[in-house]
């Protein structure tokens, strides 16, 4: 009886470990004419997205072997050298296998550990659709050659159904993989893409596991929707009817100026910058504005998102911007900029005497138009 459970112990210590390996084996096979002692570089993004080498091996019989631990499953490429392309895995703890042809590392085949085969069933599924795309892509092209004005509307419409199809896959394929590092990975591209609202976002990383959560790419979703919350709170300061925030920051002759120290009958805070192609077109319109209707009452205070100083003062003189001037030179960073919820520029916003926005983003005719309204 003893024997029998010394066994049962053993082998249940014997299954622990395999169940929760203490380190990961990344086993690659590699097809083609390669030469031994060819080097396999295993990189992930840095900080900036960035490669970084994580390890260096090389092959024997097209072989090679990485070896390592990790705390947190991560996404990681393999690259080899003096070949095109790479190969994607997720490096957990565990045995990975990956072959592929040296000439095509991009349709390399991944075994192993459950994240990599849960990415593997995404990369299927997710291929499937689009060589549906790549079909109905080459009809299009063929359509358009023909001049089949019919065919390449009906197509075009089956791309935008297939696209929309595209997004409810993936959004329904992170509901049912929470505790799969994939499903992390595409919420940080939607993310990217605009491609789904915040509380979108927030309820897609809310239904992800603890363990999940804890990886690199969730904590940089959940940090980058704290920011576009507080931003979209800051825009909702600036909404038509809204009273300004007020503000304060160097002029060009480094005094201070206050937005409530420059208001006229009607303001126009413009957010702009030297290097901003867009504003740049835009500023003989407004200055035309300017000259006419600044002795009517129109004042404008012109914020820059500029990093350098020697560059926004060039940009205001070479322009003819003769009004009022302010800039933290700190890019997007800049604190006026947040607190306007400014992430894109030209951006404008037109205020009344007591400082209510009244307007936002008038451009070309409509801006003097509106002008010329209120100052009537």
């Amino acid at each position: 009886m003893k024997r029998l459970l010394f066994v049962f112990i053993t082998v249940s210590a014997f299954m622990a470990c395999n169940q929760n390996p203490k380190g990961y084996v990344v086993e690659g096979s590699l097809r083609g004419d390669l030469e031994d002692g060819t080097k396999v570089f295993l990189r992930k993004q840095g900080e900036n997205r960035e490669p970084i080498d994580v390890d260096t091996t090389t092959t024997l019989d097209g072989k090679f072997t990485f070896t390592g631990e990790t705390a947190i499953p991560e996404m990681h490429y393999i690259f080899l050298e003096n070949a095109m392309g790479y190969s994607a895995i997720i490096l957990e703890n565990g045995k990975i296998n990956i072959s592929a042809h040296m000439d095509s590392l991009g349709l390399s085949k991944l075994e192993g550990t459950p994240q990599n085969e849960v990415f593997t069933d995404y990369l299927k599924k997710s291929k499937d659709i689009s060589e549906r795309a790549k079909s109905i892509q080459q009809d299009i092209q063929t359509a358009n050659i023909s001049k089949d004005t019919a065919s390449m509307v009906s197509l075009r419409d089956e791309m935008m159904e297939l696209q929309e199809e595209y997004k409810n896959f993936e959004l329904t394929y992170i509901k049912e993989h929470p505790t799969a590092l994939i499903s992390a990975l595409l919420i940080d591209r939607a993310m990217g893409s605009r491609a789904v609202s915040s509380e979108e976002i927030q309820e897609l990383y809310d239904g992800l596991s603890p363990e999940i959560k804890e990886t690199k790419v969730a904590k940089s979703v959940l940090e980058r929707l704290q920011s576009t919350k507080e931003r979209e709170e800051r825009k909702k300061s600036t909404t038509i009817g809204a009273k300004a925030p007020d503000f304060s920051a160097p002029t060009p002759n480094g005094e201070e100026l206050a937005l409530n120290q420059a208001l006229g009958k009607v303001t126009l805070v413009d957010f702009w910058a030297a290097w901003c192609k867009p504003c740049r077109a835009e500023n003989p319109n407004v200055v035309k504005v300017y000259e006419k209707y600044h002795d009517k009452g129109l004042n404008i205070v012109g914020v820059s998102l500029d990093k350098t100083k020697a560059a926004w003062e060039k940009a205001i003189a070479d322009d003819g911007l003769t009004w009022n001037h302010v800039s933290n030179l700190a890019y997007f960073d800049d604190e006026i900029a947040k607190l306007y919820g400014v992430d894109a520029i030209p951006a404008a916003f037109l205020l009344d005497e007591n400082g209510t926005i009244i307007a936002k983003n008038l451009r070309g005719p409509a801006l003097e138009e509106k002008v010329a309204e209120l100052l009537q």
